[in-house]
Formats: C-alpha cells, sequence, structure tokens
C-alpha cells in the first residue's frame, strides 16, 4: 500500500515535470545531501533549447524590489499543515457547499491548490491597502522551516502573523508587495481558464499591484481598472486632490477574457418600439458593417422592391448577413433571384481596391422588374409588420436592420461604477449595522451591491468564488443572495486570518461567521415569505444554500514527518507506533486526506459502521476511510466489496499481521481496481 504524503504539493517538481515534458532532452539527475536522486533540469541544455534572449542584457525592462525573489520561494515553499474542520461552528454541515477557513491566506491557497487548481471561475480580494497604518500579513522569508512550523498555528509570540507596515520602514512598498506576490501567484494556479481575479485597492500601490499583476498573470490579460465611487460625500480636508474613488483591478486567467453582460435599463428597452405593428418591438440598426476591404463576398446590388434601384453598402462597409440570408429576407418582399451584373467598378470602390481584385458576386436582383412588382411591394410596405430589412421614407428610402429587443444582449459594463449603481461605504456601513442589531462589528466593509456587481459580470450562476481576504464577509452575503434571487448554485470559499479585533467578538472570523449566519437566516426568511404570497399556480422561489462549513488551519495531524531518526533517542521510538497526534480526530484524518485525493472539502460525507467499525463514506462511494484501530479481515473484505475508487486506512489500523498479509489479497478478490492508501 502506498502512503500518503500529508505536506502540500512540491511546485517546483512540477514546473520541472512540465519542463521536462516540453523539452525531453533536458532532464537531468541530481542527488540532495541525503544522497537520493531526483529528476532536474538542465539549465544550460534549456538554453540552448531556446535561446537566452535576456543574455547579457543588464538593462532591462521589469518591475522588481528587495525580497521578490523571497516572495518566488515563498509560493513554491512546501508547508506540512491541514484544515481541521469545526462542525460546532458551521451552519447546515451535511449539506453545504460554502467553506469559510480561518487562518493564514498564504497556507490555505498552498492546501487549496491541490483539490481546486483551474476550477475557481471569480477571486474577488480586498487586501491591505498599505497606508501606513493598516497591517499586513508579517511573512518572515528568513526563518527556517522548523522556525516556521513550530510557531504556535500561523501566529507569533504577540498573538498575530499582523503587523503594521508603518511609512517610517524603510521597506514599505517593498514588504507590501512581497506580502501580495506569492499569494497572488497560487490565485492564479486556482483560476479556471475562462476566470477572473477582482482586486479592491487604492492609490497607494495601486502602480505596483497593477505591475505584479501584469509579471503574474501577463499584462495581455489585463482586463480593467474600474473606479469604485466609494463616497458620496468626499473629504474637504484631504492635501491634494481628494480622493473619491477606490481601484478595483481586474485580470483574467487568458487573454481575451469577455465580462458578464448587466441587465438592461428600462430607458434602454424604450428605446425600442413596433412602428409597424411587429409583435416584437424593434429599433433601427445599420444594414452594413464595416470591413469591405475583407468581405468582397459580401458587398454587391440589392434591388429595391419599391423604387427598383440599386442599392450598395456605403464605401467601407459590407451586408451584415451572408448572402443566403439577404436574399431569404428580400423574399419577404418580392420574388428575388441571384444575377450577376457588370459592377465591378462600384464594388471594387466601396471595398477600396483595383477593379481587377474584386472577386466576382452576383447581386439580388428583381426576377420581374415590373411597375406590378413594385406595386404589391408598396401594398406590403402598407400592411406593417415588415420583414427584418426594410425601407425608410414610407419606404422608398434606404434600406435598414431591424434589430429586436429580445435578441440583444444586456449592457456591457464599463471602467466606471458610480455609488448609485453599487452602493458606497456608508451604505455598506449601515447595512452591516442593520444586520447587527444597531452595533456594525466592522468599520470597512464592502457594499453587497458592489459584490454584486462583481458577481454579475465576472461569474456565472454556478460559479465557485474564491475570497481570501474576506473581511466582514460582504462577499458570502452577496453570493447567497444573488442565489435566492435567480436560484443559482453559486458557492463560495472565503478565507479570513483571526485577527483581533474589540468589542463583542474577538476577531475578525467571528465576525465573518455571525455575519454569514444572520445574512444567511434573514434571506431564508424572505424567501419564505414570498413563497407565501404567491399566487395559485406560481412556482416558489427555492431556499438558497446558506449553510457552511468551517474549517481551520492547523498543523499537520500527523507527527513531525520531516526529522530524522537521529533526532530521537530508544525511549523515544515508541511514540511512533501510531503517527497520529493524540489531539486528532477521524474526521481531522479524513480532512487531511480528501486533498490528496482531489475531492473537494464541500462533498458528501456520511459516517458509516462497517463491522463494528467507524468509516466514512465520501461522495458516494468515491472514498472509504476507515481510522478506527483493530481493524479485521471482515472489515477490509466488506470496504473491498464496497468497491469504491479510493480506500485508505491508517497505518496503525490492522488488527494483527495477519489482516494486513490478507489486505492486498481481498481488495485484489473483490475491488481490484480501487486505489488503497495508509495514512
Amino acid at each position: 500500500m502506498e502512503k500518503i504524503n500529508p505536506a502540500t504539493t512540491d511546485i517546483t517538481q512540477e514546473n520541472i515535470e512540465r519542463l521536462i515534458e516540453l523539452f525531453p532532452s533536458v532532464a537531468t539527475e541530481t542527488r540532495d545531501e541525503e544522497g537520493n536522486a531526483h529528476r532536474s533540469v538542465d539549465l544550460d541544455a534549456l538554453l540552448e533549447l531556446i535561446g537566452d534572449v535576456a543574455e547579457g542584457q543588464r538593462e532591462r525592462y521589469q518591475f522588481t524590489w528587495p525580497g521578490k525573489r523571497a516572495a518566488k520561494e515563498e509560493a513554491r515553499r512546501i508547508i506540512d499543515k491541514t484544515l481541521r474542520p469545526e462542525r460546532e461552528r458551521s451552519v447546515n454541515w451535511d449539506d453545504t457547499q460554502n467553506l469559510y477557513i480561518e487562518g493564514d491566506n498564504l497556507d490555505a491557497l498552498k492546501i487549496l491548490r491541490s483539490t481546486y487548481a483551474g476550477k475557481i471561475k471569480l477571486i474577488y480580494i480586498d487586501p491591505p491597502y498599505n497606508t501606513g497604518h493598516d497591517f499586513i500579513y508579517d511573512d518572515d522569508f528568513a526563518q527556517t522551516r522548523a522556525e516556521y512550523d513550530t510557531e504556535s498555528g500561523d501566529f507569533d509570540e504577540e498573538g498575530g502573523r499582523l503587523v503594521a507596515n508603518l511609512e517610517g520602514n524603510g521597506r514599505f512598498h517593498s514588504d507590501w508587495c512581497s506580502m501580495m506576490y506569492p499569494r497572488l501567484l497560487l490565485a492564479r494556479d486556482l483560476l479556471s481558464s475562462d476566470g477572473a481575479i477582482f482586486i479592491s485597492i487604492d492609490d497607494n500601490e495601486s502602480k505596483n499591484l497593477r505591475a505584479i499583476c501584469d509579471e503574474v498573470f501577463g499584462a495581455g490579460c489585463f482586463a480593467g481598472d474600474i473606479a469604485w465611487q466609494r463616497t458620496y460625500s468626499p473629504r474637504n480636508d484631504s492635501l491634494g486632490i481628494p480622493s473619491e474613488v477606490e481601484h478595483i483591478l481586474v485580470f483574467s486567467k487568458q487573454p481575451g477574457w469577455t465580462p458578464g453582460r448587466l441587465p438592461r435599463t428600462a430607458e434602454m428597452d424604450g428605446r425600442y418600439d413596433t412602428p409597424d405593428n411587429d409583435p416584437t418591438p424593434w429599433s433601427s440598426g445599420d444594414a452594413a458593417a464595416p470591413g469591405a476591404a475583407t468581405h468582397h463576398g459580401m458587398v454587391y446590388a440589392i434591388q429595391h422592391p419599391i423604387t427598383g434601384e440599386l442599392l450598395y453598402p456605403s464605401n467601407g462597409r459590407h451586408w451584415t448577413f451572408g448572402q443566403s440570408q439577404m436574399l431569404e429576407i428580400m423574399s419577404e418582399w418580392a420574388d428575388y433571384e441571384l444575377r450577376s451584373i457588370d459592377d465591378a467598378d462600384r464594388r471594387a470602390q466601396i471595398c477600396g481596391c483595383a477593379v481587377g481584385d474584386i472577386e466576382p458576386i452576383q447581386g439580388i436582383l428583381l426576377r420581374d422588374d415590373s411597375d406590378q412588382t413594385h406595386a404589391a411591394a408598396r401594398e406590403r410596405y402598407a400592411q406593417g409588420n415588415w420583414p427584418r430589412l426594410y425601407f425608410t421614407s414610407n419606404g422608398n428610402g434606404g434600406i435598414r436592420c431591424k434589430r429586436y429587443l429580445n435578441a440583444v444582449e444586456g449592457k456591457l459594463p464599463t471602467n466606471l461604477w458610480p455609488y448609485a449603481d453599487v452602493g458606497h461605504s456608508d451604505e455598506a456601513k449601515k447595512g452591516l449595522k442593520k444586520l447587527f442589531d444597531g452595533a456594525a462589528p466592522f468599520d470597512t466593509p464592502k457594499p453587497v451591491r458592489l459584490m454584486d456587481r462583481i458577481l454579475q459580470i465576472g461569474g456565472s450562476d454556478d460559479s465557485l468564488v474564491l475570497d481570501f481576504f474576506s473581511g466582514s464577509a460582504s462577499m458570502a452575503h452577496a453570493v447567497m443572495q444573488k442565489n435566492a434571487e435567480d436560484a443559482g448554485n453559486r458557492r463560495f470559499i472565503l478565507v479570513q486570518i483571526p485577527e483581533e479585533t474589540t468589542g463583542e467578538y474577538a476577531n475578525l472570523c467571528e465576525i465573518g461567521e455571525e455575519r454569514i449566519r444572520r445574512a444567511g437566516a434573514k434571506i431564508v426568511a424572505e424567501v419564505e415569505e414570498a413563497n407565501r404570497q404567491l399566487k395559485i399556480g406560481e412556482d416558489p422561489k427555492p431556499v438558497p444554500d446558506v449553510g457552511f462549513r468551517v474549517l481551520r488551519i492547523d498543523s499537520s495531524n500527523f507527527t513531525d514527518t520531516y526529522a530524522t531518526p537521529d533526532a530521537y533517542d530508544q525511549g523515544q521510538l515508541n511514540l511512533f507506533e501510531d503517527n497520529v497526534k493524540p489531539d486528532r480526530s477521524d474526521l481531522d484524518l479524513l480532512f487531511q486526506v480528501l486533498p490528496t485525493l482531489r475531492i473537494p472539502y464541500s462533498v458528501t460525507i456520511e459516517e458509516i459502521e462497517i463491522c463494528g467499525k467507524r468509516a466514512f463514506d465520501v461522495n458516494y462511494g468515491q472514498l472509504v476511510a476507515c481510522f478506527d484501530t483493530e481493524v479485521g479481515t471482515d472489515c477490509i473484505e466488506q470496504i473491498a466489496k464496497m468497491r469504491p475508487i479510493y480506500a485508505v486506512f491508517r497505518d496503525a489500523s490492522m488488527a494483527d499481521d495477519a489482516t494486513e498479509a490478507n489486505f492486498e489479497e481481498l481488495f485484489k478478490t473483490f475491488s481490484p481496481d480501487t486505489v488503497r492508501r495508509v495514512i
């Protein structure tokens, strides 16, 4: 049986394997201090293949700061930590798809990467703004792994991993950049190919954040710098120009990302009418589009059904639809056919090319160009409800195209978001105050309407949304509210370090969790009340998922895997007969196993009994895990007969040597395809 490695993925080794997959000839072998062989990359061989374009170029365009190299290394550093379930703090544990993670978000991102890489559609973060007073994460890159991991959880002796980055600090900007850089590197790995990240920031670090994101995501993935009007009453005691807006930088995972559309307004829909009594409202649009130079085959004559005049697109433009579709629409006016005419000069002029370069194309002409045909077309015009291509000036003018209301999409978002549309900071604080019975426990929440706008353009109705600087949990509130409105299935993952606060709540995690509980209860009550008001025959709205599983970052459930044999004396060796720490539960063990098998933390978990032993059935048979002791062959056989995809046991689970000896044979007999692992 293969043993599970509880540590996070080795990103450096992943990158090496990707390079070797692309360039097999660069593979080489190196040995570590203990003499163990590892696959590596021959840098000289790689440079020979791709060419070192920066060789000898001392001056090159780049963005750097003291500590950047260490920040990159920190993103790749392996950690031996886990997410421990806090069932008593959770809501709807068995049914919810949402997660709330307590702890350092750098650790959380590394742990989440194993399971959620490439699966998150939308990331929103509101990191510390580095004003000289806000706290930033204290990532001490100078610490050794042992020093780092033996700290009390994620905190130092003063009770936190947060420090004030004062303006007097010589590394004022560098420390902030070093804090953000590894987190953004890991965030990019989590984004799906069609995903995007939205980052709130003020003027102090906006230019540095843009430079970091250009490097991490690629300058070609920059999607916009949104100006959010965060206040309706700017301060007049500021030095320089008072600030009325905050930035929201948007970067996509891949170039060419398109934001979602916003709902249309009544004013926009009011531009559509039915002057011809068409049952569907429409507005008038151009029947031609730019690009004639590259669309010669869409430049040709169309004969007017009433006047008999030959109509052409204006210079530089071509007909909007393909010729077969144009012919079909025009045939609703009269009997048309495709016919060649001598009009190469006219068409070449429109396309902006020489007559000899114009490709031949037939025109759409009346089969019978007679007064009778023209009169019938005029009568058709008088009837109303015209075809999609119609004519102006009482039917005698140029050709236009109907743009139907039911075919147009919503409004494209711009990079200016006024508070009237998405709320302001005072609205956010008042909303939080109302939710908490008149006393807002958080000073700088973001408006739910702002989060809603980000969900509209950055996600879909079934998106997985991540916020790893979650603060007061505005994003979770918005996700639940949005699902209530459109019956969506959006899910959230929130991460927050338990920063100490003053007042009723001890830390930010307590505030965030309570905010989700209260907001969820309010949303459920509103949905239930709306359903009670339904008329006969109306379908009730589904109640959205307002639950969440609380997970807390902690040290590994297993004893120190980094220690070498010479670090222990003979009297200590009996401590390792069972490699699980004494304060850890079976559910703790299960949650450390899940990411190693790429199973989401929100998966369905059923506690079952097999031959008197406690076990877990995960995701309806995807995984069966048994961490009980004295597990006999009868239990092993029953689990094998369940034919799970994965089966996991403890190293110390087997009742005796005979059980361990028969383990593989039982699975080979009853479920040979099951992947077996031990911890």
